[in-house]
């Protein structure tokens, strides 16, 4: 039966939700973004996986210009001084028609955007009221306009507003005693990687990722920092914790930085009406340390369209349980990692060191823990 969709929130989950719906359905959809325009960052990178690949190439990702993404073809773990421990052949994981790729957001939310654009996305809605009617749900925003709907789907992040709405039970997101710092290389002449590969650097209590986003080989560089507090000001003082462990990494951080703190979602909880569900990080915020952040908010967005358009009995229930399923595998892989990159002790980093490069060898390993992630 043919169905109203209010999508709420324009970032990689709901695009791709709204991309899903107009090419593989005859639903009726709307999608509504409470900011002015989208956001483009052109600095941000993002990793995918071949499992969030597979299901973008439904909506025409392989006609995207090749010379805005790359397919790296391995990791290469270094310790902060840059002495290699072990590498990763991505390789492994990639068939003909799905690669892992690296790439700039924008270059993935103007691609998704092109379709939907114009007929399909409003700016500047913010929600205001909700409330039931014949079966259906209103939705009224500050701008005075409302729309009925059958189905809402919230795709606007970890500190989702429309949650406040719909569940009584909150869910707050909580700090992980972590900042990220992002920078784009102006030189990378005192660094010994391979530039076709991601390089993951580890550190007493920091992590780095170096990787390209375009055939130019550009690189994007993300840093993970443990501290007890987030001051937007003091980001020298992160910086030093990093350099002081290796003063060659000291001119990367330099030209426009930005940093924000990682938030996690501490518990996974269904929504309490039949009408909503939550995909992308609304429905799990998760941990950078696997890269799959962006590849799951696809996910959640595949997983929820083929429900609806199969139009499934208790469709509520069956992606809360789908969704539930995968999200616990990637967040206690994310977790993990988490702990592991940012050892303190020179003792429990030599003991990591040693067992990456043991069990990055076994193939039964790597398929277990990464093929399971990536391959689903």
């Amino acid at each position: 039966m043919k169905k109203k969709i209010a999508i709420i929130g324009a970032g990689i989950a709901g695009l791709t939700f709204a991309n899903l719906i107009k090419k593989n359905s005859n639903h009726e959809f709307m999608l509504y973004e409470k900011q002015e325009s989208l956001s483009l960052d052109e600095g941000y990178g993002i990793q995918l996986s071949i499992n969030s690949i597979k299901i973008l190439n439904i909506i025409g990702f392989k006609k995207i210009n090749k010379e805005k993404i790359f397919n790296p073809k391995g990791i290469d773990f270094y310790d902060i001084k840059n002495n290699k421990i072990c590498d990763l052949d991505l390789t492994q994981f990639n068939n003909d028609q799905s690669k892992y790729t690296t790439l700039q957001r924008s270059t993935l939310i103007e691609f998704l955007k092109d379709d939907v654009y114009t007929q399909h996305l409003r700016f500047g809605k913010k929600i205001k009221e909700v409330s039931e009617l014949k079966g259906k749900v209103l939705i009224k925003f500050e701008d005075n306009t409302n729309d009925l709907v059958d189905i809402v789907v919230a795709a606007d992040g970890i500190f989702s507003n429309t949650r406040s709405f719909f569940e009584k039970k909150k869910n707050e997101p909580k700090f992980k005693k972590a900042i990220a710092i992002r920078a784009i290389l102006q030189s990378r002449s005192k660094l010994n990687i391979d530039e076709e590969k991601i390089s993951l650097m580890l550190g007493k209590n920091c992590h780095l990722v170096f990787y390209p986003v375009n055939k130019n080989k550009e690189l994007n560089l993300v840093s993970i920092v443990r501290d007890n507090k987030y001051d937007p000001d003091n980001i020298k003082l992160l910086i030093d914790k990093i350099v002081s462990q290796n003063s060659n990494l000291k001119d990367f951080f330099t030209g426009d930085l930005k940093s924000w703190p990682l938030y996690f979602t501490p518990e996974i909880i269904p929504s309490t009406n039949n009408k909503v569900f939550y995909i992308g990080d609304a429905f799990n915020g998760f941990l950078p340390t696997l890269a799959q952040g962006a590849g799951q908010s696809i996910e959640s967005a595949y997983e929820l369209f083929n429900l609806i358009k199969e139009d499934k009995a208790d469709i509520q229930n069956a992606y809360f349980q789908e969704r539930l399923k995968r999200a616990k595998l990637v967040r206690k892989r994310s977790n993990l990692n988490f702990f592991v990159f940012h050892f303190s002790s020179s003792i429990m980093q030599f003991l990591r060191n040693f067992f990456m490069k043991f069990l990055i060898k076994r193939k039964s390993f790597i398929s277990s823990y990464l093929g399971s992630v990536y391959k689903n």
